[in-house]
């Protein structure tokens, strides 16, 4: 920020701005009372943080950086097993065990077993992600995600030796509830032990591991179909057992969230995470690391102070709940789920069935390109403009898309076009939509209600994707409406909708530390105008806020 601030018209959030309440309530609080000095220090690391750069931050935070990507390798594990059972359902081995036999002599899985398998892997993700977000808050992230691991270990035992449909459906509803735990307790870890500089990679590499791990998955899946017994089904069921225990070895070694250890009152445990995380940090730059954690906590009191899930729908909250819930929403409403068709339309075209399957593997790739893209992309531009203009060009893909379907009748070899058209938008999804929301959804709530808000919005997400599991085959089925490439003018109007909504409600939180977030939800600041605030939060008129010079 630049100049002389000017207030603008305070807004009254819970106390009054003007008497200097919210500086004697952060100075009386029990974690402060061995720091006389707790403004000045708070301020003094979040001027640090701003003059962070992504390299500095990479040197100076090489633990920090080492120990997220550890856990986030959970969620490669996910990816992996969430490829595999789908793509079983065209496996003939597989079809013979869990099937039913048909009159031609054939065995296929019922549409009605389909179901069970999805919906149970769904409703244990959902208990999962629920008991997430108490056991993480009460645990902390490290005791809960080890828990998550180990219970795996024999969930996967099941997904190997199911000997009847019951078993495998048990087993998908078990290996959800750790599905749940990983999908959001890993980008909570990423984005309490990073800095501003390292929040967008750190958080966005959750995206990336979803496509490596489905990259591996489709791989193994590839691998095994010449086999002809049983081993092509439980082979790659069985691979899943290479992850958990190096996972676990790895996180033993990791540090708590320094976050949640202020919230606990454990400023001494608190201060030793900092040092580890922070290489070559002096004691004054540790303490005043600690400062603004403290100082941010009391803030975020000080407005709400609750940490319930009911807390996430009260006061300022509520807004940053439909924020981080809505943007992982989009993911399911934008039109993904329409990209993983590319190999349907390919076919239509007359590509072999083994080319197109080769051909979704080189569309994860794309998926892993993208992501890493958008490392650089939210440096340089921020996460609210490269959502809202993934979303932009992704509508106009999706137009063109459903224009071919009115050409592929006449002249089948448009199917070519429109895989063409897929393949370039999960380039664009995976560069844009599909990262920044990572990215987005762990830095919008607060700290106190984060883990509740991401798994909050992960549900929200769940629900999207069963609609849209339904609705999908629906659009496509020969004997249902048939749309074939036309059903992306439904997706269009669906993704202009979405950019819409992020145009006025999706605010840019890049560059900003957590406690400069709390101040502008709570001033009530318009999504559009976040980056043209200057924020002063140690003014002791909880947080001046003024337009930028």
């Amino acid at each position: 920020m630049s100049g002389q601030l000017t207030p603008v018209e305070e807004k009254k959030t819970g106390f009054e701005s003007t008497d200097l309440a919210y500086v004697e309530h952060a100075s009386k609080g029990k974690d402060a009372l061995d720091n006389p000095n707790l403004i000045e220090d708070a301020r003094a690391a979040t001027e640090a943080e701003h003059r962070l750069t992504l390299m500095q931050g990479l040197k100076r935070y090489p633990k920090a950086v080492m120990f997220s990507l550890i856990v986030s390798t959970c969620i490669i594990m996910t990816g992996f097993d969430c490829v595999l059972l789908g793509n079983f359902y065209g496996l003939p081995q597989f079809r013979e065990k869990f099937g039913s036999r048909l009159p031609s002599g054939e065995y296929n899985i019922s549409a009605k077993t389909q179901t069970a398998f999805s919906m149970a892997g769904k409703g244990g993700e959902i208990l999962g992600l629920l008991a997430n977000g108490y056991a993480t808050e009460r645990f902390g992230a490290r005791i809960t995600l080890i828990t998550a691991l180990a219970s795996i270990i024999g969930f996967i035992f099941l997904q190997v030796f199911a000997q009847n449909v019951e078993m495998l459906i048990a087993a998908s509803f078990l290996t959800g509830a750790s599905w749940g735990v990983f999908e959001t307790g890993t980008v909570t870890y990423a984005a309490e032990l990073a800095p501003v500089a390292l929040r967008s990679s750190l958080t966005a590499y959750v995206n990336l591991c979803w496509v490596i791990g489905q990259i591996i998955g489709s791989g193994t899946l590839r691998g095994v179909l010449g086999i002809e017994s049983a081993l092509a089904y439980k082979l790659p069921f069985a691979l899943q057992w290479v992850w958990p225990v190096p996972i676990i070895i790895g996180i033993l070694f990791a540090p708590e969230s320094p976050w949640w250890q202020v919230r606990r009152g454990e400023v001494a445990k608190a201060r030793h995470t900092v040092s580890r995380l922070f290489t070559g940090a002096t004691p004054e730059e540790i303490d005043n690391t600690v400062a603004m954690m403290i100082h941010t906590n009391e803030f975020e009191k000080a407005v709400s102070a609750g940490t319930s899930y009911w807390d996430c729908f009260t006061g300022v909250d509520l807004r940053r709940t439909e924020i981080a819930c809505v943007v992982w929403m989009i993911q399911n409403l934008c039109g993904s789920a329409f990209m993983g068709y590319s190999t349907f339309f390919l076919q239509q075209a007359g590509v072999p069935i083994s080319a197109s399957f080769d051909l979704s593997i080189g569309q994860y790739a794309l998926g892993m390109c993208g992501t890493v893209s958008s490392w650089w992309l939210m440096s340089k531009i921020g996460r609210r403009t490269l959502y809202l203009g993934g979303l932009l060009v992704q509508t106009v893909l999706l137009v063109v898309i459903g224009g071919l379907g009115w050409v592929i009748p006449k002249h089948p070899e448009a199917s070519y076009g429109v895989g063409a058209l897929l393949l370039i938008y999960t380039a664009v999804y995976d560069a844009t939509v599909g990262p920044v929301c990572y990215t987005l959804v762990s830095e919008i709530p607060a700290t106190r209600l984060r883990a509740k808000t991401v798994v909050l919005s992960r549900i929200a997400y769940n629900i999207i994707g069963a609609v849209n599991g339904v609705i999908m085959p629906y659009f496509l089925n020969t004997d249902a409406l048939n749309w074939g490439a036309k059903t992306g003018l439904f997706w269009s109007g669906a993704c202009a909708l979405c950019a819409v909504w992020t145009y006025f409600r999706c605010p840019e939180p890049k560059g900003r530390t957590y406690g400069e977030l709390d101040v502008l939800f709570a001033q009530k600041v318009s999504a559009r105008k976040f980056t043209s605030t200057a924020v002063d939060q140690f003014s002791g008129e909880h947080g001046v806020v003024a337009e930028k010079e």
